[in-house]
């Protein structure tokens, strides 16, 4: 596919995340941009995000896709996984969306959610340990790969009951999936092994089910019929690489920004601001994912003076959609723990197709975060956070590494 003239290209790299959401944010509500070669809409302000994330015109099936029927788009484009990824409730809409997303919101009920808080705050107190051994004497400890990179791989992994022995196979796999740098051919290698282990977990797991995500998806009965192994599957699939990666990137975007700001994490502190206002300013500040991909126009979609045309991709910029002025007033580019608007974020999405896991990803948050800086109060980074880099992955937010000492 040719490259459009007037789109802005998104760096792969990252390099510059807040140039580049400052520059997003100045061309307009609805623009161009250029996803590694390949010209797509991209939404950046609140409002017109809300009007198409519902709009019933825009849908996930990539058959509607005009440069992916036409074949100017193949398996070979690396982000391809992140929008064919089989059958299952990311990837249709209406009637069928309903009947595959009930059957998860049957499994990821508020009652199984709160029956992991004791274990989530045990395994909290297990990695805090694990990260006071690693910075004793002052030594300087990455706070991610310690901490806030085991955690929700854990918790996601309990839900789904996924083996302990499993979890790091997984993290390996997911890193290498999103990363800008892994060559496509091996990208494809991960999405096969993916396809492999989960087929064989929901296979192992209808012989004999278990308290468990996977078993419950199997089972659930509500809804229309019973899902098939495929959509068991990409559910799967879709919900472990949403479900730890978001809560990492939340985790970490919290910590360095109140990190940065030592007044404001003194008022968190003495208790005049609650822990849930910082984990919705950070939601709306830097959240954990840069650009969502996409939506396809089954026709042509008027969005004021610009027109998407049928067979179009949509990206949803959220990073840049958080920093909204109209919505989050003048100073948005501003971290601030007395907005009132920070709970009006969309970071994980709005409508029919909304993060099922957003309330464990806070859940996880409002249990890791306060624990953390209770039990290291003097807790620093080790570097200016505007030193730390972000990784190449060009739909979450994610930074290399987080150096911190403990006292």
């Amino acid at each position: 596919m040719s490259s459009c003239p007037h789109a802005m290209v998104i760096d792969p790299m990252m390099g510059d995340l807040d140039g580049e959401t400052t520059a997003l944010r100045a061309a307009g509500p609805v623009t161009r941009i250029e996803l590694l070669g390949v010209p797509v809409w991209t939404v950046t302000d609140h409002t017109v995000a809300r009007q198409l994330l519902t709009d019933t015109r825009l849908i996930k099936d990539i058959g509607a896709w005009a440069p992916w029927t036409s074949g100017a788009v193949t398996r070979q484009w690396p982000l391809i996984g992140m929008i064919d990824v089989g059958r299952s409730m990311f990837t249709v809409d209406g009637a069928e969306h309903r009947r595959l997303r009930i059957k998860t919101t049957q499994a990821l009920t508020p009652r199984r959610l709160e029956a992991l808080r004791p274990s989530i705050e045990q395994l909290v107190k297990e990695l805090l340990d694990n990260l006071e051994e690693a910075g004793r004497d002052g030594a300087v400890v990455d706070l991610k790969q310690v901490f806030a990179y085991p955690l929700p791989m854990r918790v996601i992994s309990e839900l789904m009951g996924v083996p302990p022995e499993d979890q790091a196979l997984l993290l390996g796999w997911y890193k290498a999936f999103f990363s800008m740098v892994t060559p496509q051919d091996e990208r494809l290698k991960v999405i096969e092994d993916l396809d492999v282990y989960f087929t064989e977990m929901v296979r192992r797991k209808t012989a004999e089910p278990g308290d468990d995500l996977t078993s419950a998806l199997i089972l659930a009965d509500e809804g229309g019929d019973p899902l098939t192994e495929e959509e068991v599957v990409g559910n799967l699939k879709a919900l472990v690489a949403a479900g730890h990666e978001t809560t990492v990137s939340l985790i970490v975007n919290a910590v360095r920004a109140l990190l940065s700001r030592p007044g404001q994490l003194a008022r968190i502190r003495s208790g005049d601001v609650q822990w849930k206002q910082a984990i919705e300013e950070t939601l709306r500040w830097d959240g954990p994912v840069t650009h969502l991909l996409m939506r396809f126009a089954t026709e042509d979609i008027t969005v004021g003076d610009l027109t998407i045309d049928k067979g179009e991709g949509v990206v949803m910029s959220y990073r840049a959609i958080g920093r909204d002025t109209a919505i989050h007033g003048e100073d948005a580019d501003e971290f601030d723990l007395d907005r009132t608007t920070s709970s009006r974020n969309l970071s994980f999405g709005y409508g029919p197709h909304i993060c099922p896991g957003a309330a464990l990803a806070r859940l996880e948050a409002a249990i890791g975060l306060p624990a953390l800086f209770d039990r290291f109060p003097e807790l620093t980074l080790a570097v200016p956070a505007e030193e730390i880099p972000h990784l190449p992955v060009m739909t979450q937010n994610d930074v290399a590494a987080v150096p911190v000492r403990l006292r």
